[in-house]
């Protein structure tokens, strides 16, 4: 169970978010003053903390600066009400790995809560290969190719990279389709969930000895999409 430390003093807005995280799966720890919440940050592990900028005290621009410096590599995502550049700017600069705007859509929030822990634990799993033999095909990652079963070779566009190396890093692991969405195409677009069913349906066509009957990419029902080397 991956484990989040909150901190935030708005007792309403506190308690709604950490029922959501919970109820997701997420181990909790709400701390209301910088303080407390930094000292639990530099003795504890978590995968994850929420930061509320504007707290009692420390404020949370100096938490994250001070767990910095403390060599403290947990990934912060700030929850404030404050949205003008400047502030954003610092947060960011003072090391903030995201920041979210209250009031704030909590599907929004759990995305970039798992977009996050997904990438500090990727960072440290083996990188994509420059070439990848899966199923029929051979992916040239460098040059951006594919050679499916055929010999016929096929030149790939961005997503389509970012989506395979996505598969690629996470095997046997269900993702949904807004997991997907948030890590290959961002937040800040509008695609919808049969965009990605769409780019799966195609790679299959490269990939798959079948692709009525998938054997690399396989359906998760009601879900998403698992990765089956």
């Amino acid at each position: 169970m991956s484990r989040i430390l909150l901190c935030e003093d708005d007792q309403l807005i506190g308690t709604m978010v950490r029922l959501n995280l919970e109820q997701d799966g997420y181990g909790v720890e709400w701390q209301r003053s910088g303080e407390a919440a930094l000292e639990l940050l530099t003795q504890q592990r978590f995968d994850l903390m929420l930061l509320d900028i504007g707290l009692p005290g420390m404020s949370g621009l100096d938490v994250a600066r001070a767990s910095r410096a403390a060599g403290v590599g947990t990934p912060i995502v700030m929850l404030t009400a404050r949205d003008d550049l400047e502030t954003k700017v610092q947060a960011l600069d003072g090391g903030a790995d995201d920041y979210l705007c209250k009031p704030f859509d909590m599907a929004e929030l759990l995305a970039r809560v798992r977009a996050q822990i997904r990438r500090s634990q990727g960072s440290l799993e083996v990188a994509t290969e420059a070439e990848l033999q899966i199923g029929m095909a051979r992916v040239d990652f460098d040059r951006r190719t594919l050679r499916d079963q055929a010999g016929a070779e096929f030149e790939l566009t961005d997503k389509e990279v970012e989506l395979l190396q996505f598969l690629v890093r996470n095997p046997h692991r269900a993702l949904s389709r807004a997991d997907i969405l948030e890590e290959v195409w961002g937040m800040d677009t509008s695609p919808t969930e049969r965009t990605v069913d769409n780019f799966i349906v195609r790679l299959r066509k490269w990939i798959e000895p079948d692709a009525e009957h998938p054997r690399h990419i396989q359906t998760v029902r009601g879900w998403g999409y698992r990765y089956e080397p």
